[in-house]
């Protein structure tokens, strides 16, 4: 038996944030019932071809899920979907907003069919009247939280390489629901969940927006470095190899200076007596420490941290990653069956063969289900 059996998640869903939360849900045993637009679908679909002729972005969030094409403009289409959410333990969208009122599908029309039903509603900025119409996607809500601001080099600014936001709200209605379906179970109580990219991104600015706002200090971008810990960042050793250290307090520093750096006097300096210090000075200790690195070969730091537990890391690629000793993967596939090995999300608990489906495949059946 599985977490989630039983659980019927019905999901008007697009792109990554509902498909994301809706694809751990699944992973958990509930079946999904995708609705897709009836003008080609969820257009995630059109992404790209890189699994195998299928986007990338299906592939990863939509395997097991059952897709039907919907126009609820129509009324058997709309009599198809309301039929559906008088089943339904859950609801998701995150269609564009305002979507579901110019379909007369407000969330107090759906809890007349289904007063029992949980709404999850993902938006890109709340339910604030003043942004509620606002479209939203990933890079904009990474620029307008400020999270693009704090992020890149000295040198410049750069989009988080993948698309954060949108996985981050993904995850936080996929936490949601199932904190509201404990709540259901436990003490009958209904809570309807909504969860826009903007709080999860503000939310996670946190630590830049207290300095901000209570040391009037606005963070810099440092790039490979830590903005309040130091020495915490990349060095190249003396094969080129770029090594990422982690000091984390006052004894690992100690044994860095004594047994990486070999030099115990570092520790005791004025300058670098306490992380303030050292971030104070870290200009200084950067160039200390990359003095001390570069004659060093990458054997032989990387003996000396591990002797000494300092906590480091390397500067992979993405081709790096897939040989990663610590990479887990499961085999999915895409529409047409063609198999792909992908990193394994953290925890799966459904553990069967699933495939993303094509457009509109279990239409039909789905029709004929929820007919009556």
């Amino acid at each position: 038996m599985l977490p989630l059996s039983g659980i019927l998640i019905l999901s008007m869903e697009q792109a990554v944030a509902g498909p994301f939360c809706s694809n751990r849900l699944l992973l958990a045993g509930a079946r999904v019932i995708k609705i897709e637009r009836t003008d080609g679908g969820d257009f995630a679909r059109g992404y790209d071809t890189a699994a195998k002729g299928d986007s990338s972005y299906f592939i990863w969030l939509n395997q097991g899920k059952e897709s039907i094409s919907l126009d609820l403009k129509e009324e058997e289409d709309k009599k198809i979907f309301l039929n559906i959410i008088r089943k339904a333990d859950v609801f998701i969208q995150n269609f564009s907003p305002n979507t579901m009122t110019k379909l007369g599908l407000e969330k107090t029309e759906l809890k007349k069919v289904n007063p029992e039903l949980i709404v999850c509603d993902i938006s890109g900025y709340g339910s604030s009247p003043l942004l509620s119409g606002k479209k939203s996607y990933d890079l904009l809500i990474q620029a307008e939280s400020g999270l693009i601001d704090v992020s890149g080099s000295p040198d410049g600014v750069g989009r988080i390489g993948v698309s954060i936001c949108d996985i981050g709200a993904g995850m936080a209605a996929h936490s949601s629901i199932v904190e509201s379906l404990l709540l259901k179970e436990r003490y009958g109580e209904i809570k309807d969940i909504e969860i826009s990219l903007f709080d999860v991104a503000a939310d996670w600015m946190t630590v830049p927006f207290i300095h901000s706002q209570y040391q009037k200090k606005t963070p810099v971008r440092v790039g490979l470095k830590h903005p309040s810990i130091a020495p915490y960042g990349a060095f190249l050793n003396s094969d080129d190899k770029t090594v990422i250290i982690s000091i984390q307090n006052e004894f690992e520093w100690i044994r860095f200076c004594d047994q990486v750096l070999e030099d115990s006097n570092i520790s005791s300096d004025d300058r670098f007596v306490s992380n303030n210090k050292r971030v104070k000075n870290r200009e200084f200790l950067d160039e200390k420490i990359q003095g001390i690195f570069s004659n060093i070969s990458d054997d032989t730091l990387i003996k000396r941290l591990e002797i000494a537990s300092i906590a480091y890391g390397r500067l992979n690629s993405v081709n790096d990653l897939a040989k990663h000793l610590a990479l887990k993967k499961i085999d999915v596939y895409n529409s047409e069956s063609g198999k792909l090995s992908i990193p394994s999300p953290p925890l799966v608990w459904n553990k069967k063969k699933k495939r993303a489906p094509k457009f509109n495949e279990q239409g039909e059946a789905i029709r004929k289900e929820f007919s009556g």
